[in-house]
């Protein structure tokens, strides 16, 4: 005896290849009864339609809340950056620079800990942030490709913050990407998560360079 059962692959093929189908059996959508999604009862075809179409909308407008969310995100970052930018431009007297730097981000950025070290810079005294530091932090500064984020206090710089944080970035500073740094940019914050290890570093790198550009101006001989 021939088996002429179709299998759900098979009932699918003829479905994809026959979209006349049911516009052919329109009778099908009011009878025929499928499970429902979230329940033991059965719907008809044309309330399961509906059911996934309402579900897709709800997926789509949390995407698209989330989209939202995220520009206004960024827009607020965006202007605080611009902010500390303007402070840094409007600074006539450059052994005011690095202080504009710390401070500024501080504030700017509600950042609970900021410590900064600066060397190689001809036109800063060795005192403040211009304090002589180990050879090793500088060692450990040039072996810096792109900033650090994470939990690790154990770091020499850490000492240069009044408090230990929870979490902390550490931004290497140097006029050009190859060339030797000339300080250390250290962000604390009392959020874990704030620095988190597997949180990307662009806006970190952009911190970098911007407050780099604004130093050139104490490297002069």
């Amino acid at each position: 005896m021939t088996d002429t059962t179709l299998s759900a692959d098979q009932v699918a093929d003829f479905l994809r290849e026959n979209p006349d189908f049911f516009t052919a059996h329109a009778e099908l959508f009011s009878t025929l009864q499928v499970p429902h999604p979230h329940g033991g009862r059965t719907i008809s075809l044309g309330e399961r339609q509906i059911f996934t179409l309402r579900e897709r909308n709800r997926e789509f407008e949390w995407r698209l809340n989330e989209l939202i969310s995220n520009a206004s995100f960024n827009e607020s970052i965006s202007t605080k950056l611009t902010q500390w930018c303007c402070r840094l431009l409007g600074e006539v007297e450059i052994q005011r620079l690095p202080g504009e730097i710390a401070l500024g981000l501080a504030q700017q950025f509600d950042l609970n800990e900021v410590g900064l070290r600066l060397w190689r810079l001809a036109e800063l005294p060795e005192t403040g942030y211009g304090e002589p530091v180990p050879e090793d932090v500088r060692t450990f500064t040039d072996s810096l490709k792109v900033p650090y984020c994470g939990t690790d206090t154990a770091f020499e710089a850490v000492k240069w913050l009044s408090a230990t944080p929870r979490s902390l970035a550490m931004i290497p500073l140097r006029p050009a990407p190859e060339e030797p740094s000339i300080g250390l940019l250290v962000l604390g914050s009392d959020d874990a998560e704030r620095f988190a290890p597997d949180k990307g570093t662009a806006f970190l790198e952009t911190v970098g360079n911007l407050a780099s550009a604004t130093l050139r101006r104490l490297a002069a001989a």
